[in-house]
């Protein structure tokens, strides 16, 4: 057919067109790396929606993903394919075409289901992909009558690790979430545009996709603890597919997007689709984890759970607690409020069986958040679960010099303003103001800035000190302040665990008490920032007599009287020839070198059958603290090591099968030390210190040399944070760091 011929039959505009697409030369193939590394992204973001890929797909995809070359390509998207509900076409011209996927288009009443949306980009555009459709429950220009068209929510994910545009590569898939309110069969309209001037009828931007929604049906939960009493728990539900239920993509509190698992009590429901379910249940670290495989009919249906214990240390008065939680910022939201509030952090205390919350304030919603501190309990509390709003000093202040959790606080904003924009650079002036009130202090997430390349322990390496964690400290803890009577208390009263590799923590806490000092240690989470996971994944378990309170339960802390670690290990009642942990000054006196006696009563639980994923892991990848990172082989055995002056001078083997084992040990001490227990790294004792001939701990001069060169590597890191009048302070108070250290240099010992 000749061009004349073609002009008298053909639109103008559509000639052109045939004439463009006979001119243009077949797709390049794809190119493997940068579309290998928008698949890696798609598999991460489909988990944290709560809606991975099938397993078989997923398998596959991991070992396609090695293999790198064109056929590989054609196979990874072979995979994705199925899963996709809408084809979006943008050709050079940047016109959007839409048509239908092979995905079966199946919602369910009340609840969110992930797809996939496969998008050729010829254009090769890096806009933001934009769908509208007149049906969703939002839609503007919808006049009333047509409310009942409104039943759909959709969103297309643009929030990492997904790119919020397009990325420019030919082919590329993004993930659409949908919400359906009804049931029944259901039909939508959707368009897409990737900016002004690219809609174009002419090349079908819309389509219509006729749903079939699953009716939802109400499910009764019984909830009950090890006793039968009511209680809150986790329940972790997915179909066979691997979907989470209610999915995770679009939840508002009390239920937390960035969780695979929801939290219920007792006599709560649940609303889900007709169908089989696989159910995980469990009460925080201290129950067994129960699987069940369960079904909602068309009937009534109503679950029953009930809460198995392995260990209950508070029914021996070791109360667990995490003493940093945020209820804003990080993975939280900030629309449609600021974060969330304390019965929704409540819940998920209870639900983890956490005692304590600590519930920090810091930088992000500051204003917002700073409503909900009243100095004591929140009411939200139930005995013996107690919520309490304190601060953190993060993203504000001294936060450069390393964050700092502030505890017990009767007042929470710093003198001279009522935010958080006037708070002090130095962090020793922050700690001053803080203990005037009776305030239990130390750092946060301590092993940020103390990173080394080493897993010695104790290491000699000076790292640093150029993060957000103890790095201060190591000037800090040199210092005493005022407390509320005026008297000197030490400026720090502990450092934090568990939240960062355990290696690089615990270094700088060895160095420290073996050149004489005793901060104690306590365990936090960083929820939702380091860990997301849940609340209490790092708790510290605090020995009291009597009644829990918050402040008893600070007091323990500042005196030692606890251990540390993830829950699913446990040293209870440590000490030294009789003399417990805790208690009094935790000293031991000997007239001369000999032998102590340790004891303790030990725990752990680990699973029957390795978990090799977990264990081969690098020390600087999470968990960073876990029960299987102690396992010895593949035996269901961990070690419990004694130490002195931060070395394993003995240890025993103890089989994690849950059962509450009493040790003994005996140990020679040579001079004065500190001694403690770890199963490593999964728990870990304060110390006891036992002092021979009433002589000061100073084990290691290589140690106080360490910390000495601590004080002007984090000198040199911070020195440009601090302003004026804060410079001459701050320089006065290194200087003082550096004279207490050659101090304890000159009394101790060659090593």
């Amino acid at each position: 057919m000749t061009v004349r011929s073609l002009l008298r039959i053909l639109p103008i505009g559509l000639w052109i067109l045939c004439l463009q697409a006979q001119a243009r030369p077949d797709s390049p193939p794809l190119d493997f790396q940068p579309f290998s590394a928008q698949v890696r992204r798609l598999i991460e973001a489909t988990d944290a929606l709560g809606a991975p890929l099938p397993a078989a797909d997923r398998a596959r995809l991991e070992v396609l993903l090695q293999q790198p070359g064109p056929e590989s390509v054609r196979q990874m998207e072979a995979l994705l394919d199925p899963r996709c509900l809408l084809h979006v076409s943008i050709n050079p011209e940047m016109r959007v075409k839409v048509t239908n996927g092979v995905a079966k288009p199946e919602l369910y009443e009340g609840g969110w289901r992930t797809f996939l949306v496969k998008v050729q980009n010829e254009a090769g555009t890096t806009a933001k992909l934009k769908l509208t459709s007149p049906n969703t429950l939002t839609a503007f220009n919808s006049p009333a009558a047509n409310v009942a068209q409104r039943w759909l929510d959709a969103s297309l994910v643009d929030r990492p690790p997904v790119a919020p545009a397009l990325t420019g590569l030919p082919l590329e898939y993004r993930i659409l979430q949908l919400y359906s309110r009804d049931a029944g069969k259901r039909q939508a309209s959707f368009s897409f545009n990737a900016g002004q001037g690219t809609q174009d009828l002419g090349f079908r931007a819309e389509t219509d996709v006729l749903f079939d929604c699953l009716p939802a049906r109400e499910v009764s939960l019984g909830i009950r603890d090890e006793t039968g009493a009511p209680t809150t728990a986790s329940l972790l539900i997915t179909d066979a597919q691997g979907h989470v239920y209610p999915s995770p993509g679009r939840r508002l509190a009390p239920d937390f997007f960035f969780h695979s698992q929801v939290y219920r009590a007792d006599n709560e429901v649940l609303r889900l689709p007709e169908g089989r379910y696989a159910v995980a249940f469990q009460r925080g670290p201290e129950s067994v984890l129960r699987k069940r495989e369960l079904t909602v009919g068309p009937g009534a249906n109503r679950w029953d759970f009930q809460v198995v214990r392995w260990i209950d240390p508070a029914a021996s008065g070791w109360w667990s607690g995490d003493h940093h939680i945020h209820a804003a910022g990080c993975a939280h939201y900030t629309n449609p409020t600021e974060g969330v509030h304390a019965p929704d952090m409540m819940r998920h205390c209870l639900g983890e069986d956490l005692k304590i919350g600590a519930n920090l304030t810091w930088g992000p919603c500051f204003d917002y958040q700073k409503q909900f501190f009243t100095g004591v309990d929140d009411k939200v509390s139930q005995h013996p679960y107690l919520l309490r709003y304190d601060v953190e000093v993060s993203g504000f202040g001294s936060h450069q010099s390393g964050h700092l959790c502030l505890l017990r606080l009767k007042e929470q904003i710093y003198p001279g303003g009522d935010s958080k924009n006037h708070w002090p650079k130095l962090g020793l002036n922050t700690l001053r103001w803080a203990h005037r009130q009776g305030a239990l202090c130390g750092p946060a997430h301590s092993g940020w800035g103390l990173q080394v390349n080493t897993s010695e322990l104790p290491n000699l390496i000076v790292p640093p000190f150029d993060g957000i964690g103890a790095n201060e400290y190591i000037v800090d803890v040199t210092h005493e302040v005022p407390g509320p009577d005026g008297r000197p208390v030490p400026a720090v009263d502990f450092l934090s665990m568990v939240d960062t590799p355990s290696v690089w923590e615990l270094n700088i806490w060895y160095h420290t008490l073996n050149a004489g000092y005793r901060t104690r240690i306590s365990g936090e989470t960083d929820f939702p920032c380091i860990y997301g996971d849940k609340v209490g994944l790092g708790r510290s378990y605090v020995k009291l007599d009597g009644k829990l309170d918050y402040e008893r339960w600070c007091e323990g802390i500042r005196a030692g009287r606890n251990y540390v670690g993830d829950g699913r290990s446990h040293l209870m009642n440590f000490a030294v020839n009789g003399a417990a942990m805790g208690v009094g000054a935790s000293e031991v006196r000997l007239d001369r070198p000999g032998t102590v006696t340790v004891t303790a009563r030990a725990a752990a639980l680990l699973d029957e059958t390795p978990h090799p994923e977990i264990q081969s892991r690098s020390y600087t990848e999470k968990p960073y603290w876990d029960v299987e990172r102690a396992r010895i082989g593949t035996s269901r055995e961990v070690p419990v090591e004694v130490l002195v002056n931060g070395k394993p001078v003995t240890r025993t083997t103890l089989k994690a099968d849950g059962t509450l084992r009493d040790l003994q040990f005996t140990v020679p001490i040579e001079r004065s030390s500190w001694v403690a227990l770890r199963i490593f790294p999964s728990s870990h004792t304060n110390p006891i210190w036992v002092l021979v001939d009433g002589k000061p701990v100073r084990p290691s001069r290589k140690s106080v040399e360490w910390c000495l060169k601590g004080v002007d590597q984090c000198w040199s890191q911070k020195e440009r944070f601090f302003t004026e009048p804060e410079l001459t302070q701050a320089r006065a108070d290194y200087e003082h760091a550096r004279e207490a250290y050659r101090k304890i240099l000159a009394e101790t010992e060659a090593d």
